[in-house]
């Protein structure tokens, strides 16, 4: 598959890591960028224990982030799930070439490594536990 970006192999090995950490409470979230001048999406931060609110405010106002979120999913039984969720969040007012960048690496990066459940943002203020949670319920 062509893409304009590829991703930081270290990043994928990470993430594999993350994917399969052992999860005592709360989300944990590794936030993803682009560099621009050498087109490969890299790591920005890792956050564990960290809210949606959280979460939120640590995104930037006005630059896409990719996001890989593994979320503490309670069930109404009472069990608890930790499923791994792709963000991308694409806050309007964006220069298009920074936006085009990003969507059209989207899927590249979300098939490399290998996260089906994928939720477009744009608002941060959005991303609330309730919202989440009704998203992988649906």
């Amino acid at each position: 598959m062509a893409t304009t970006c590829d991703v930081d192999p270290d990043l994928v090995t990470k993430i594999e890591t993350f994917r399969f950490a052992k999860r005592s409470q709360g989300n944990a979230a590794l936030i993803c960028k682009i560099d621009k001048n050498k087109l490969l999406i890299e790591e920005e931060v890792e956050q564990d224990s960290i809210t949606m609110e959280e979460l939120a405010e640590s995104l930037p106002d006005n630059t896409p982030r990719y996001v890989v979120l593994s979320f503490e999913l309670k069930h109404d039984d009472g069990r608890l799930s930790y499923p791994l969720v792709f963000l991308y969040y694409a806050p309007s007012g964006v220069k298009p070439e920074l936006n085009m960048l990003y969507a059209s690496a989207k899927t590249y990066f979300q098939q490399k490594v290998g996260l089906g459940k994928v939720f477009d943002v744009q608002d941060a203020e959005s991303l609330t536990e309730d919202w989440m949670r009704s998203m992988l319920l649906k």
